[in-house]
């Protein structure tokens, strides 16, 4: 039997709702901006105890949106050099210069001493990535500094569905949280993203860059550089009926990595990543550094041998090192660069099953044994 590196995860009654929901935004005609989307954003508003939150088409463009509303054309922002290509692009988009800074090898995620060394005199923002599902403990530090700048902190928190540190929700640490429901997030709508937010003006402003920028749904006049950056009603009622598994969801994904945790320890010298205390993780991703020296490609393919399938990293090249974005790099930054080599992340799914546990851990541990051995 084969491990896949993801499973997307719908039910048969799931699978019904979505049909029956389909059928009546077919007929009524109403397929863009009606109830299902306002039923999804109240929904995960909710599950995030967040006074706020819009709907649109992707967790990139939700980052866009958030960066025009605190104005970053012709400034600087500073972004973590361990994440995924769009939140590079998005500033890019939003008319900023996406300035790269250093992680934490504890948590993947941008530290305190990272976001000091690429603070500039024009920086308008930072944008905070939780990697993999975990809320850096340096989430506090990071926003104080922020503070006392008078910079923005936005969350990309595309990989933290329901997470929590200290007891308080992803996207609720920023000005706005920037979420994704690229189907492999531990909830998906197909495609689509969500802001969620504690300001009005924030949430305001987001719907009006969200539908062409247009002054109101049903005029013609024009106010803000927006784009159509809609969610579909098809895609709102995928997302609100997964929606409604997201603590099962988690709660699955949890009990999984604490079983790879507690058998991974007899590997010498492979270190998965720990959930940092006071942090409530989904982890969407189970991360892995391999010691140095060990060859990845072949101990991915190792473990591919015996039928397990590794998932995509987080992230195998950081930002400074992509082809398209090298005119913005400014020198090594070398936590970044080290963790981007040597981790790997292991099949985790919200229905993995026991006997798929033990298959990838056996397949680990042979691979190990013979790669790093």
């Amino acid at each position: 039997m084969a491990v896949p590196a993801a499973r997307i995860v719908f039910g048969p009654q799931d699978r019904a709702a979505v049909a029956d929901a389909v059928t009546e935004i077919l007929t009524s005609g109403a397929l863009t901006l009606g109830p299902y989307t306002e039923r999804f954003e109240s929904s995960f508003a909710a599950a995030h105890r967040a006074p706020h939150a819009v709907a649109v088409s992707s967790g990139t463009a939700a980052l866009e949106i958030a960066l025009r509303i605190v104005g970053v054309s012709g400034r600087d922002v500073v972004v973590p050099a361990n994440t995924f290509y769009a939140t590079a692009a998005a500033v890019i988009h939003a008319g900023g210069r996406p300035v790269f800074a250093d992680v934490s090898a504890s948590t993947f995620a941008l530290s305190a001493a990272g976001l000091k060394a690429a603070l500039t005199p024009s920086t308008a923002a930072v944008v905070l990535v939780h990697i993999g599902g975990l809320i850096t403990p340096e989430t506090d530090e990071l926003r104080r500094l922020c503070d006392e700048q008078g910079i923005a902190l936005i969350e990309d928190a595309a990989h933290a569905h329901g997470c929590t540190y200290d007891g308080r929700f992803a996207g609720s640490f920023g000005q706005v949280g920037a979420f994704s429901f690229y189907p492999t997030k531990v909830t998906t709508s197909g495609e689509g993203g969500m802001l969620l937010t504690s300001s009005e003006q924030f949430r305001d402003e987001a719907r009006l860059y969200r539908d062409q920028g247009k002054g109101s749904f049903s005029a013609n006049h024009h106010v803000r550089h927006g784009s159509a950056w809609r969610l579909s009603e098809l895609n709102a009622a995928v997302g609100e009926v997964h929606l409604r598994h997201l603590e099962d969801f988690v709660e699955a994904r949890r009990r999984v990595a604490r079983t790879y945790t507690a058998e991974l320890a007899g590997l010498d010298g492979l270190r998965p990543l720990t959930e940092p205390e006071k942090c409530r993780g989904n982890f969407y991703k189970y991360i892995a550094l391999l010691p140095h020296g060990v060859d990845r490609t072949r101990f991915k393919t190792a473990v591919a041998e015996s039928g397990v399938r590794l998932s995509g990293e987080v992230y195998d090249l950081p930002l400074h090192h992509q082809p398209v974005l090298t005119e913005y790099a400014d020198g090594p930054l070398p936590v970044a660069e080290d963790v981007c080599a040597r981790h790997v992340c292991l099949p985790i799914h919200s229905d993995m099953h026991d006997d798929e546990v033990d298959q990838v851990l056996t397949a680990v541990s042979a691979a190990y044994a013979a790669v790093a051995g």
